[in-house]
């Protein structure tokens, strides 16, 4: 189960587990948070969108801040000598989605809980069936065309005869 969040005026595609950078948010260390404009929740291949969602929750728990990524602006008027280089690392919290719940009833969590709570299965091992190595086929080559002779034009020299004046 995934769901689609607006959070920092980004859209966030969230799964239970997931750890996502947002922009910085003014939220104690360890503390909780709910997303209630949830966009778009998939429930095992079928999407719920727009008012069925009202009651959609996405709970992250707050990790702690860092900063991201330096981003380099670069300004450059050729022939004048004018450049200016400036730096910025925008201010980020960490969050790490803990469920996504569709209503108060269905809840999806960590894929490892899941997995925890659910007896192992063992299925027999199934073999695939070699593949058949298909005869490789040479492409039959076609004749040559035959190439148009074109026939040079041969200009004449035309001689004029000027007559001398007398």
């Amino acid at each position: 189960m995934y769901a689609v969040i607006k959070v920092g005026g980004k859209q966030e595609r969230v799964a239970p587990g997931d750890v996502i950078e947002v922009e910085l948010m003014k939220v104690d260390p360890g503390s909780s948070v709910e997303f209630e404009p949830v966009l778009i929740v998939d429930d095992d291949g079928k999407a719920h969108h727009g008012k069925g969602l009202s009651k959609a929750r996405v709970t992250a728990k707050l990790l702690g801040d860092k900063k991201g990524d330096k981003v380099r602006v670069f300004k450059y008027r050729p022939k004048s000598g004018y450049r200016r280089t400036q730096g910025h690392r925008q201010l980020m919290t960490l969050l790490e989605v803990e469920e996504v719940r569709l209503s108060p009833q269905v809840k999806a969590t960590a894929p490892e809980e899941e997995a925890e709570a659910a007896p192992a299965k063992k299925t027999a091992a199934t073999k695939t069936p070699a593949r058949k190595t298909a005869a490789k086929k040479t492409a039959a080559k076609k004749p040559a065309a035959a190439k148009k002779t074109t026939a040079k034009k041969t200009t004449a020299k035309r001689t004029t005869s000027r007559k001398k004046a007398t």
